[in-house]
């Protein structure tokens, strides 16, 4: 495993040790490793959401009503169950 040496101001070093003290993570390690990889899944997420976004806008204007896709999508939910 890599090693980081990370500087942090005294209230985030004491957050963070507390966060440990609760419970919740064996060291401040496992508590900063768990915080990087909520970002990651964090990103992933933001860029899923960035090419449906973009896949949508690229996808044109419908001439569907909202009520024609409305009642597309109650009709495949009623034939999936």
């Amino acid at each position: 495993m890599a090693q980081m040496n990370v500087s942090i101001p005294d209230g985030l070093k004491s957050w963070a040790e507390a966060r440990v003290a609760e419970g919740r993570y064996a060291s401040t390690s496992d508590y900063v490793r768990d915080l990087v990889r909520r970002d990651q899944e964090a990103e992933q997420a933001r860029r899923r959401l960035q090419t449906a976004i973009d896949v949508g806008r690229a996808s044109g204007i419908s001439d569907r009503s909202i009520d024609d896709i409305i009642g597309d999508m109650l009709a495949v939910s009623r034939d999936a169950g």
